[in-house]
């Protein structure tokens, strides 16, 4: 098998088989050295090029001798085992053993591991005879007598100084090599870095294009897992929310159990992530909890089917509103800040929008109370038109049904109904609940109800789309209605709604002057004015849903105000 260029810029072309397999002795050998030690092998191959020999291998460390060429002569390795850590120690190569015609270099440098070694190898200096007395020299360095005169004279004579110069040219050679390995490496941990920050980021970015507060914490929740596990290399997600904290009464919808989302193989239920995270209680720490086998492999942890796990709180603030979890490693490795720092950011975004969600929620419940408060006040000021503004709301709002409007413009609707008489707070009392008929400056005084009730809640930027219709939901349809005199399509849509509903509503009480009168009579006026006071696409929606209005009217006054009233914006 060939192995090539390891080094930069050298040709290392050269068999490697000659150095497989070749611990001699005894000697103790931790790693042998094989093709998966890598940086020896071309070690090997970089000194055969430049000395046409093999060196033998030491720990820098420990100074045990690791792999040794059959052909060296040397039966004692020791001493140039213990000058080899020296040799580490100033990190340049030397002569660690000298006595003419032999001399012993040493060259450090590090294996595949980053760990330290040395190679070392015994030359001759100059020509050897056959019959040469080296006994001497050869119980020094520790040679075999017969070997060493043998192989001494089969040697190549190279003068310390060119071994020098060579060794140390090798040397700093192999120095740039291992910082190009570096460099090489900390390039691969920066590209992944980036490449895995480029997710996070990309990530975050859409989940923030998706904090809307018509989103719901749960479909947030979904799209992040679904995201999630695009990025994470997890076998499994979840998501557990929590209910929201709850005032003492709740007019809206809220959830009363906690939600289990799951994403890919996900190894527990609702109930055991909710006894795992009961145990770990993730929200009292400003960090996820992260759980690798040294922790998962105890005898008392009580989940074997979780290997490794990221989990963290979704808190806005002294909330925590639920928990997020990453599941088992892809490949079995550990769960590292890469994860960890990707699951608190989402967890983050998550926290933050349930905050907010909850939020809109407690202003929702103060402005419904506001609502109702108000219409409570109108209802107090004439006790026979109580219900007359819930029963509008929800004529108007099977109205706007039948036209076809969105929700949006139902839930405004519904709103503007239910206020669009406020303005009566501010007309006098006897002028309300006069049993006869009004005069002409009696009702020029109840048409400023129009107004009033404009100012009373111009201020209230919560209620500023309900505005337009309190203030001209008594136009007519051919400019004869108050109080500025609009006509047809240049009166407010909604407006236009509400002002049948009002009127059909106050046709079918009863009041103190009246009794309500029949649906005959009703629908004549009601044909009657198309055209002329309402809106003809209105009253023909009327008729259309005539059945479902006079159900309407029949019905109790509704416990609480519906939740369409505060929708979240789209």
């Amino acid at each position: 098998m060939l192995r090539r260029e390891y080094y930069p810029g050298i040709d290392t072309t050269m068999s490697t088989q000659s150095f497989e397999a070749q611990v001699p002795f005894s000697a103790p050998s931790e790693r042998p050295l094989s093709e998966n030690d890598s940086m020896c092998v071309e070690l090997q191959l970089l000194l055969a090029r430049e000395f046409g020999t093999e060196f033998a291998l030491f720990s820098g460390e420990t100074g045990e001798l690791s792999w040794a060429p059959k052909d060296i002569p040397i039966e004692d390795w020791s001493l140039a085992g213990e000058l080899s850590r020296e040799i580490v120690r100033r990190g340049a190569s030397d002569f660690i053993q000298e006595d003419e015609p032999f001399i012993v270099l040493a060259i450090p440098f590090y294996d595949e591991w980053d760990q330290p070694m040395v190679a070392v190898h015994p030359f001759v200096t100059r020509p050897v005879s056959s019959g040469e007395d080296l006994s001497t020299q050869s119980r020094i360095l520790g040679l075999n007598l017969e070997k060493a005169a043998v192989w001494a004279c089969k040697q190549k004579p190279i003068p310390a100084e060119r071994l020098q110069q060579t060794s140390r040219l090798i040397a700093e050679k192999l120095k740039m090599c291992r910082r190009v390995r570096e460099l090489e490496s900390e390039n691969a941990d920066v590209s992944l870095h980036l490449a895995s920050t480029y997710e996070e980021i990309s990530l975050l970015y859409r989940l923030t294009q998706n904090l809307k507060l018509s989103r719901s914490d749960e479909e947030l929740g979904r799209i992040a897992l679904q995201w999630l596990q695009e990025t994470l290399p997890a076998d499994g997600l979840a998501i557990q929310l929590l209910p929201p904290p709850q005032s003492a009464k709740a007019n809206h919808a809220v959830r009363e159990k906690p939600i289990f989302l799951t994403q890919g193989r996900c190894p527990v239920d609702g109930e055991a992530f909710t006894r795992l995270t009961e145990q770990l209680q993730p929200a009292k720490f400003s960090r996820p909890v992260v759980l690798n086998r040294r922790i998962t492999q105890e005898s008392n942890w009580k989940f074997p089917e979780i290997r490794e796990m990221i989990v963290t709180a979704m808190q806005e603030g002294d909330n925590v509103f639920g928990y997020l979890a990453a599941f088992n490693h892809h490949t079995g490795a550990e769960f590292g800040t890469v994860e960890g720092s990707l699951i608190s950011s989402i967890s983050a975004i998550l926290g933050i929008h349930c905050g907010n969600i909850e939020l809109y929620r407690q202003q929702a419940e103060l402005l419904t109370g506001v609502v109702r408060a108000l219409t409570s006040a109108i209802d107090a000021k004439d006790r026979y038109t109580h219900g007359h503004s819930d029963r509008v709301a929800r004529i108007a709002v099977r109205l706007a049904e039948e036209l076809g409007c969105d929700e949006a413009t139902k839930n405004n609707i519904y709103l503007s109904g239910l206020l669009h008489d406020i303005g009566k707070i501010g007309i006098d009392d006897h002028i309300l609940r006069k049993p006869g008929k009004l005069s002409e400056q009696e009702y020029a005084h109840i048409k400023h109800h129009v107004s009033i009730g404009h100012r009373i809640l111009r201020d209230l930027g919560k209620l500023e789309s309900v505005l337009p219709v309190i203030l001209h939901h008594h136009e007519s349809w051919d400019g004869e209605g108050y109080p500025h005199q609009l006509s047809r399509l240049s009166i407010p849509f909604e407006a236009r709604i509400v002002a049948v509903a009002d009127a059909f509503d106050a046709m079918s009480s009863d009041r103190p002057y009246r009794q309500g009168m029949a649906d005959d009579k009703i629908d004549q006026i009601m044909h009657g004015g198309s055209d002329k006071q309402w809106d003809p696409d209105v009253v023909n929606a009327f008729f259309r849903a005539r059945d479902d209005i006079r159900r309407i009217i029949i019905e109790e006054k509704s416990e609480f105000v519906p939740e369409a009233v505060i929708a979240p914006p789209t």
